[in-house]
């Protein structure tokens, strides 16, 4: 490809602090603002460039590929309503630790807010959920003022690099004056040696960790969210086979090992339900907890955690803690690898009763979650047993919001996986191009699993020349927002339908016929059992398979199955009475 540039230095400026930045993955937006921009990193050798129509879309895609790499991945948009549009991605970005840099073009400061259309207030637009607005000075054709170009180095370079060591979304506001889309052959900028910023090291004090440590007869370690830090081998052995320690991991946590509690509300949910739930709860109390990883989906541990306080939180994670439990104490700002490295020798292991007693009930829950199967009709619930039975080893699996992910976490995987899902704000917006964007950068097979609601609201992510032939969907159809009928609120109120669970009659067999993508379907479990092994053995274009359940069972189903652990497990016999005092 033929390298060429705008005319106007500024969004050479950018181009070539990317590429310095090592940006190699830039989501551009079409527009005419931003052509200048376009024409630049689209060109570049050192950048593949993608063009997502819907800003949305973009967003979100460009997140999945963050998501992947763990590096920063632009996404460029023209001015106006164009760039509010990247703002749910942008909140999610804040909130999941992801280096999102978006770069948007924007009209000269003489031009805002004299009535000229696409145009806003663009100066600071997402202040409350970015870690660093880079807004340039104004630009134009053949500029030759250094110190308009330097004062735009400088300011990229900060943003970029910010995105990079802090890990979080960054925004570059560019001013560019017509005319737009004038180029040249060579770069006409000269960009000045830029900063180097690197994060101090943070020394840490350990020793009341320690101290808690061997003091304490209830540890409980929770896992977060683990996009990809691989916790060693010595670590997760010293936290499975340490008796007083019991550890809780989500599906999105990534880690595992056979002593790991992974169907958390299957514990809690029955337990809420005893009439000496209080005795029960006190028991699982920890004295100390640790947390790591991001953000929880379990409302009930949270609520637990929250009621029945550990006595000591210590959290452990480079950037950020997040109170969430209301009772931190200290954060350790280091990796877990690294943290266990240094405090590990200080470490005795407590003799206690608290992981065998609370592993007997594990135990139980799971033996009772295979003889539920056999007990209920075809609904949601009964899917995802054929679903982790079925999935592939290794396969890549993003769970959309909210009832996909809430349902996988009462389940386990057959065989290894990597699992995902957008849970800094946990919205239905963008899991679909979401996953198409960690889809297109990873080009491993990867499949989606997703609610009606949720795939229809961002039907527009197909609407893209990048889907891989190995990019499988998997949509629950149950004719609306079932998560509606499993929360609180009054099902039989007339506006409860329109208003909360939203039903339709809506299916997905024009819009794959549209984007080209297979297309089939099974309403029973013996259709299910037919169809979807052979989903995940073709590949050889995107694959939809979307499950009809019905509607008005799926709740039913769901809190039958807690109703039903609690009926079956006697909570109070399988916990030694020791154990409800130590």
């Amino acid at each position: 490809m033929k390298q060429i540039y705008s005319s106007i230095p500024t969004a050479q400026i950018i181009t070539e602090l990317c590429v310095k930045n090592h940006i190699e993955h830039v989501v551009i937006s079409p527009g005419s603002r931003n052509a200048p921009l376009t024409i630049t990193l689209a060109h570049h050798p050192k950048i593949k460039a993608y063009s997502i129509v819907d800003e949305r879309c973009a967003a979100f895609f460009a997140l999945g590929m963050t998501q992947r790499f763990n590096t920063p991945v632009a996404v460029v948009c023209t001015s106006g309503s164009a760039l509010l549009n990247y703002y749910p991605a942008v909140s999610e970005a804040f909130y999941s630790n992801l280096p999102l840099v978006v770069i948007s073009a924007d009209r000269p400061k003489h031009l805002i807010d004299i009535g000229d259309g696409q145009t806003i207030r663009q100066t600071n637009v997402f202040k409350n959920h970015i870690l660093y607005s880079a807004n340039l000075k104004g630009d134009f054709h053949n500029s030759e003022d250094q110190s308009v170009h330097d004062f735009n180095a400088k300011e990229t370079h900060k943003a970029l690099q910010t995105a990079i060591l802090k890990q979080g979304p960054v925004h570059i506001n560019a001013p560019f004056d017509e005319p737009l889309y004038h180029k040249v052959e060579k770069l006409n900028v000269k960009i000045s040696s830029q900063d180097a910023f690197n994060l101090e090291s943070v020394e840490f004090d350990s020793s009341a960790f320690a101290k808690a440590w061997n003091s304490s007869k209830k540890k409980l370690v929770l896992v977060g969210v683990n996009l990809d830090e691989k916790i060693d081998i010595e670590v997760l052995k010293l936290l499975s086979e340490d008796p007083s320690v019991i550890v809780m991991t989500e599906i999105t946590s990534n880690i595992s090992d056979a002593n790991f509690f992974t169907n958390i509300d299957s514990i809690l949910a029955p337990i809420e339900q005893e009439s000496d739930s209080v005795s029960l709860f006190e028991a699982l109390q920890p004295e100390m907890l640790i947390t790591f990883g991001g953000l929880i989906v379990s409302k009930k541990i949270k609520k637990f955690l929250r009621q029945y306080k550990p006595k000591q939180h210590f959290h452990i994670d480079p950037r950020e803690a997040n109170d969430t439990f209301f009772s931190l104490t200290q954060h350790f700002e280091t990796s877990v690898n690294s943290f266990f490295k240094i405090v590990r020798p200080s470490l005795d292991e407590v003799h206690s009763s608290y992981f065998e007693s609370w592993n007997a009930i594990r135990l139980k829950t799971l033996e009772y979650r295979e003889i539920y199967k056999q007990r209920i009709e075809f609904t949601d619930f009964a899917f995802y047993y054929s679903l982790f039975e079925t999935l592939p080893q290794n396969e890549i699996v993003h769970f959309a919001n909210s009832s996909s992910i809430r349902y996988a976490n009462l389940f386990d995987s057959k065989r290894p996986i990597k699992t995902f899902a957008n849970r800094g704000t946990s919205g239905i917006d963008g899991s679909t191009s979401t996953a198409i964007g960690y889809a297109v950068a990873s080009r491993e097979p990867t499949t989606l699993v997703t609610g009606d609601l949720s795939f229809f609201y961002d039907s527009n992510a197909l609407w893209n020349q990048y889907i891989p032939k190995n990019f499988k969907i998997i949509l629950l159809n149950n004719a609306g927002g079932g998560i509606f009928r499993i929360l609180p609120g009054n099902k039989e109120e007339d506006y409860f339908e329109n208003f909360f669970e939203t039903t339709h009659q809506f299916n997905a067999e024009h819009l794959c016929a549209m984007y080209g993508i297979n297309y089939v379907t099974a309403h029973d479990q013996k259709e299910v059992n037919k169809e979807l092994p052979a989903f995940f053995e073709r590949n050889n274009s995107p694959q939809l398979i979307e499950i009809f359940t019905p509607r008005l069972k799926n709740d039913k189903v769901l809190l039958s199955y807690f109703d039903f652990l609690k009926n079956n497990i006697d909570f109070k016999s399988v916990l030694q009475p020791k154990s409800l005092k130590s």
